[in-house]
């Protein structure tokens, strides 16, 4: 795939949300691998930005970041456009500290991308892929972040009251990310306005740059353009936020009541994978000695579902990061598209025990399948019993349980195992289990 720029300055006035300012932004074609570059035409010397994620330095309502003694806000929905339509490269000029707001949305922003025209350039675009999960908590609210071969976006979106809680889950492409994303409103709650006022935020703000939320009521100029525009909107600040990773990313975000805040740390998280993958290629190119086999330590999740008979729905284990020949750590990201949730329970998601107990069973029984010769038929483990059961804390949507499982016990075919399931280090249940291995049953 090829880097794109714009083909033609455009630009758009309009005042700034936070400051009410007048502005006017233009943007402007950049070289290859330039990136998407700010420049301040009002200070002198023009300082020119590249946001990532190292600059930020404010996130309340709004993405704000810093180099020297340069500060641009509210970025995001610039961001947003330029990286939702597959745009890599672009000088985005500005005569004040902060974009235009217009209506609220990225709409504005992508019908300027449109005047502009869209080039394709000779370089390659750089596309990274997660080598692993990423996982963030903030009390109730988690973004994580899996491997996956496009970007894709499930969001679920609720104020601190519980009102308007809307869910989403797409695929971002251009066309896609024009038509379903772009046109959506960003939004406020009524009984915050006076406060954010004082803050001196939301200078500029109107309803004709907002939606208000006003008990269970939308107050809005317009009607609501989506039926779930609140949701959309979370999605379009996710997608102009992780642009501070500085890399186009590859990936299936899961972000329950998500901010600037949390996404900000997904994208430093992104950005530290990223050079540390780079950092690990450059050192095996520099090595003369031929590679290393792999140490099988760790397993994907092709891997395990070659081990386990389990499939969806009932596959307890995404990861193993750890294995040795009596213990295993391994990794199950719990996300609001579980099946369970639909009736486990509406309302107030929880993962149920005997789930937990499942995973930590299909754990132990890969400890077993691991101390199998390959010169023996394929075996299978089936789960006897479950000793010491414990539940200490719910499991909700955004968690990832952390799996433990050692080997106390073998005697011939059967073994006991000790094991837990954790959640940001604090174990949330524990068991003993007792297990046998037994020859396949596809096994003729």
């Amino acid at each position: 795939m090829k880097q794109r720029t714009i083909g033609k300055e455009a630009s758009v006035k309009g005042k700034a949300l936070h400051t009410g300012q007048e502005v006017t932004l233009t943007i402007k074609p950049g070289a290859p691998n330039t990136g998407i570059v700010f420049r301040r035409t009002d200070l002198f010397g023009k300082p020119e930005i590249r946001p990532v994620s190292e600059m930020v330095t404010e996130l309340e309502r709004k993405t704000t970041v810093t180099s020297d003694a340069v500060k641009l806000h509210t970025i995001e929905h610039v961001l947003s456009a330029l990286s939702g339509m597959a745009v890599d490269n672009a000088i985005v000029e500005l005569d004040a500290s902060e974009p235009p707001i217009v209506d609220g949305s990225a709409r504005p922003f992508t019908t300027l991308i449109h005047q502009a025209g869209i080039v394709e350039q000779s370089d390659a675009r750089e596309v990274f892929t997660l080598t692993h999960p990423i996982t963030i908590n903030e009390g109730s609210r988690s973004i994580i972040a899996l491997p996956f071969d496009g970007l894709r976006i499930t969001c679920t979106s609720a104020d601190d009251r519980g009102i308007h809680t809307q869910h989403l889950t797409i695929d971002i492409d251009p066309d896609t990310y024009e038509a379903q994303i772009a046109p959506a409103r960003t939004f406020t709650i009524y009984e915050d306005i006076e406060e954010l006022l004082k803050k001196g935020l939301i200078q500029g703000g109107s309803l004709d740059s907002a939606i208000i939320l006003k008990g269970d009521k939308v107050v809005s100029k317009e009607p609501l353009r989506f039926k779930d525009e609140l949701v959309r909107h979370k999605i379009l600040d996710i997608v102009g936020d992780i642009v501070l990773a500085g890399v186009r990313l590859k990936a299936h975000i899961i972000a329950v009541r998500p901010g600037h805040a949390l996404n900000s740390r997904l994208a430093a998280a992104v950005r530290k994978q990223w050079q540390d993958s780079k950092s690990k290629k450059s050192s095996s190119r520099e090595k003369v000695e031929a590679p290393t086999a792999p140490s099988g330590t760790a397993l994907d999740i092709r891997q395990i579902l070659n081990a386990l008979p389990h499939r969806y729905p009932f596959v307890m284990v995404d990861r193993v990061t750890e294995r040795t020949e009596d213990s295993l750590v391994a990794i199950k990201n719990v996300t609001i598209n579980e099946p369970y949730f639909q009736g486990h329970f509406p309302g107030q998601p929880v993962m149920p025990g005997v789930l937990q107990v499942e995973a930590m069973a299909q754990a132990a029984g890969l400890i077993m399948l691991g101390r199998v010769s390959t010169d023996e038929a394929p075996k299978v483990v089936f789960f006897m019993s479950a000793d010491k059961v414990k539940f200490r804390k719910a499991v909700t949507p955004g968690d990832t349980l952390e799996i433990r499982a050692k080997l106390t016990k073998v005697r011939g075919r059967i073994a006991a195992a000790e094991c837990e399931c954790l959640v940001n280090g604090e174990t949330v249940s524990s068991a003993e289990l007792l297990f046998t291995i037994a020859d396949s049953p596809a096994q003729s």
